[in-house]
């Protein structure tokens, strides 16, 4: 089971996506994440958004031009985002299973974004082949983009992945260490307790 679904039991996805909304109405910028990958591939990209929940990351890259498909376990977040973007690609999947053809869609993506405290929150033990999955989605020279939190004060649950594990998982599925940062805002990273990654294939 996965720590997400120990957290919330699966079905927390329309406080999850009303949270943010009020984040929005009341001024925050709720779309780093979106902006950071914008920055990184050009419009027209394909991008997995992994472990997309109410897809606010995947519509808004949607918006912006670029080619999105979006898997997540929980079926109450992707009831929010296929309401909120029925046009779009959802679907539900295990991330440590995933394997893109078998969804009826090709690999080769540009990007993919693992955003939200992805990595920290799934199942125990599945973090080496949940990169490896996402890995090999990539096209030669993609780029992977993971964001998660390493202590308590920037995760829900305890902490369970190291940054030097994750770096060493992204190794072996043939991922190559680019840059890291402090936030989605690409403010430098300088140890503190949350980071966000890329990595190229």
């Amino acid at each position: 089971m996965s720590r997400w679904k120990e957290l919330t039991g699966e079905t927390s996805g329309q406080d999850y996506a009303a949270r943010f909304a009020a984040l929005a109405r009341s001024g925050k910028d709720v779309h780093g994440e979106a902006r950071f990958c914008a920055a990184l591939v050009p419009a027209g990209a394909r991008v997995l958004d992994a472990g997309c929940g109410t897809g606010r990351v995947m519509i808004r890259l949607a918006e912006l031009g670029y080619d999105c498909v979006g898997v997540d376990l929980d079926a109450s977040m992707l009831a929010v985002a296929r309401k909120q973007a029925p046009r779009l690609p959802w679907f539900q999947v295990d991330l440590a299973e995933f394997e893109p053809d078998l969804l009826g869609i090709a690999a080769g993506f540009d990007l993919v974004v693992a955003a939200g405290n992805v990595l920290p929150l799934l199942a125990a033990g599945t973090e080496a082949t949940v990169v490896d999955r996402l890995s090999a989605a990539l096209r030669p020279g993609g780029l992977m983009i993971a964001g998660f939190g390493l202590d308590a004060s920037h995760l829900p649950v305890p902490p369970s992945i190291t940054l030097s594990e994750y770096d060493e998982y992204c190794a072996a599925a043939g991922l190559t260490f680019v840059d890291r940062f402090a936030t989605w805002d690409a403010a430098p990273y300088g140890g503190g307790g949350y980071a966000v990654s890329v990595h190229r294939r």
